[in-house]
């Protein structure tokens, strides 16, 4: 177990796979969270009722995270219940669709580059003072494998995406150490979650899992306990770090 006590942490993207394993795994180790959603509202309200079924304080937040007046209304909220945010998972974000760059519309390049790399940029804008204020904070930005490998096909903008991320990351890392405040990434693998069952097909799957050493698609447990590693007093002296949770399909 690991004791988060105390604190708060807003998980955006949390009504389903990835993002709801860690809203419910880092209630169960006694933070405070904050369930986000958008378009599903009703799953991110199921997400909500199981984080509130393991005790504690938390709070449901509705808004569009590409948008910023939204973020900065749902900052507000959380601030005006909590008065501070001691974690933030960027977690938000999806391939749109898999489309070769040479055929890929330009409306749907903008969405996939607001979803997984603008928005994060304003949640972050948006919590930062709050956690200058506090002069402690952790970040956690959800990244992929696909930042390094360049995405299965029909991916790449996604994975150009992502991979502004996972610079991001590193960058804030460097210019918010001397305000106490934590930067770090994850890049999950094949994971199984609503995600892969959206946009890819079984053949391509198996295609992908077969080239991890360890043999398996993973969890989004697994995600939730790296999240929870980084977030906790036990990685104090990590920063500018992307964990790798791939079953060994990528190594350095």
């Amino acid at each position: 177990m690991f004791n988060l006590n105390g604190k708060v942490v807003w998980v955006t993207g949390s009504s389903t796979g990835i993002g709801r394993a860690m809203a419910v795994k880092f209630a169960e180790n006694g933070a405070s969270v904050i369930v986000h959603g958008n378009a599903n509202k009703a799953e991110a309200e199921k997400t909500w009722e199981e984080v509130k079924g393991k005790g504690g304080d938390s709070l449901l937040v509705i808004g569009d995270v590409t948008d910023r007046s939204q973020v900065d209304r749902m900052t507000a909220e959380i601030n005006n219940k909590f008065g501070r945010i001691d974690i933030l998972i960027n977690n938000a974000g999806t391939m749109v669709k898999r489309a070769k760059v040479e055929d890929i519309e330009l409306e749907t390049l903008e969405k996939i580059i607001a979803i997984n790399f603008t928005s994060v940029v304003h949640v972050i804008q948006s919590v930062l003072p709050i956690m200058k204020q506090q002069e402690t904070g952790s970040i956690i930005n959800m990244t992929s494998i696909a930042a390094r490998n360049g995405g299965g096909g029909g991916a790449v903008t996604y994975a150009a995406a992502k991979g502004a991320v996972s610079t991001l990351t590193r960058g804030l890392a460097k210019e918010l150490a001397e305000e106490g405040i934590r930067v770090n990434g994850i890049a999950p693998g094949v994971i199984e979650t609503p995600f892969h069952e959206r946009y890819s097909t079984p053949e391509l799957v198996k295609k992908m899992v077969a080239s991890a050493p360890l043999g398996r698609p993973g969890t989004a447990e697994e995600i939730a306990g790296a999240a929870l590693y980084l977030a906790s007093d036990l990685a104090s002296y990590v920063t500018g770090e992307i964990i790798e949770v791939n079953g060994g399909m990528l190594m350095d």
